[in-house]
Order: C-alpha cells, then structure tokens, then sequence
C-alpha cells in the first residue's frame, strides 16, 4: 500500500514524472461524477443493479452500467452473475475498491471540515 508522501523528494517527483499517464487515467476514473458514489453505495455490502440505481440517482441505467464496467476494469469491483429466474447480478467491491474506499471516505471527510472556508474563499474571490 501506498505511504503518504510528506517531503516531494527527487524519488518522489520522479515517480510523478513516470507514470503521470497512468496516474492521470487513475484518477480519470475515479473523479468522474459517478464512480465515487458507486464506491462509496458499495462501502457496506453487495448490491444488486437497481438497487445501486436508486441509491445513486439521477444516475441513468446507461451511466451506471458504464461506470460499473470501468470500475469492474479496473479490478475496483466485481461482478457476479447468478444462475436463478430471472438472473440476479451482484456488485460488491474487491481488495483494491475498499483500499480506495477508506481514500474517498478520507477526501469526503476533508470535504466536510473544509466546505465552509471553501464557500467563504469562492465568495471572496467571486467579489473581486
């Protein structure tokens, strides 16, 4: 697992230098307006499609079926098809999608304690 960096040493910004594309498409994925409130409906449990649907609307079935197959790409979630009348596909999340689930919990939460001095530095900024 990753260690936060606290000093950009020259390790470090080579490792930036490297693999930006990769880091770039990481976070491509992760930054859409979906896939992180899909992550985080699957913090507790495993959820069948329509369930997920209606916990993350107004997403369309369209856009959620495409975020669940780059998350599944990806190795975040998987996907499990079981043999019954009608079918029933499960989501829930892997080892990595919960690695990255206690990152968004950590971002939302920062979100949180720093909502109002956002909101105040936008005010200030847009009254210039």
């Amino acid at each position: 697992m990753a260690h936060p960096i606290t000093e950009l040493d020259d390790t470090a910004a080579d490792l930036c230098e490297q693999g930006r594309d990769l880091v770039r498409d990481v976070l491509e994925r992760i930054g859409d307006k979906w896939s992180v409130v899909v992550i985080c409906q699957l913090g507790d449990t495993t959820r069948r499609f329509n369930e997920l649907r209606r916990m993350s609307e107004p997403i369309t079935q369209r856009m959620l079926s495409a975020t669940l197959r780059g998350l599944e790409r990806d190795g975040l979630v998987t996907r499990t098809v079981h043999d019954t009348k009608p079918p029933r596909v499960d989501y829930a999340l892997t080892p990595r999608g919960f690695s990255l689930l206690e990152v968004v919990r950590a971002l939302a939460g920062w979100a949180e304690d720093n909502a109002a001095g956002i909101l105040d530095s936008r005010t200030a900024f847009d009254a210039r």
